[in-house]
């Protein structure tokens, strides 16, 4: 059984960084993925916060790229060979990392949920670069982290990250 998320997480931030990817050379890249990965990870470990949680995703798959490849506009053929990593992509957790890529603040909350939990126990996880962006991450995603283009994968499940947060209706703008 697979009770590790990584590849969930490799496959959903290739999903993200295609989708909005880097303003810039190689550098903006870099810190583009790192963003976006940072964003996943966040968001896989509040969707699966066990590891009997991961390891029933691995039984069951994630449930792949399909639905976000219409919602994004992607031109993939429906029929064509698809790359396998599309099939781990998780769209709940997409949306979530959309969700905090969009918003620093919500990404601290969600980042400060994570403590205590089996995915960071005895560790401290640096998300700086989620939480607390400078000016050239910023730069560097401009498209990943820009609220408009986002609304369309946020808005899938954005009230579901709210209520794992805690947070309830009465917060929903």
């Amino acid at each position: 059984m697979l009770a590790d998320l990584s590849p969930v997480i490799a496959a959903t931030t290739e999903w993200l960084t295609r989708a909005y990817p880097a303003s810039g050379g190689a550098l903006a890249a870099a810190l583009c993925e790192a963003q976006a990965r940072q964003a996943v990870t966040v968001a896989a470990w509040l969707r699966y916060p066990t590891a009997t949680d991961a390891a029933l995703l691995g039984i069951v798959g994630p449930g792949g790229s399909a639905r976000l490849d219409r919602i994004g506009g992607a031109d993939a053929d429906p029929d064509a060979d698809q790359p396998a990593w599309r099939s781990w992509v998780d769209e709940v957790v997409a949306s979530w990392a959309a969700c905090l890529l969009a918003d620093p603040g919500l990404a601290a909350g969600a980042v400060a949920g994570l403590a205590g939990g089996d995915h960071t126990r005895g560790t401290a996880p640096d998300f700086r670069r989620l939480t607390a962006p400078d000016h050239r991450d910023r730069q560097a995603a401009a498209l990943l982290r820009h609220p408009d283009l986002l609304a369309s994968v946020a808005g899938l499940h954005h009230t579901r990250l709210l209520g794992r947060l805690g947070r309830g209706q009465a917060l929903i703008a």
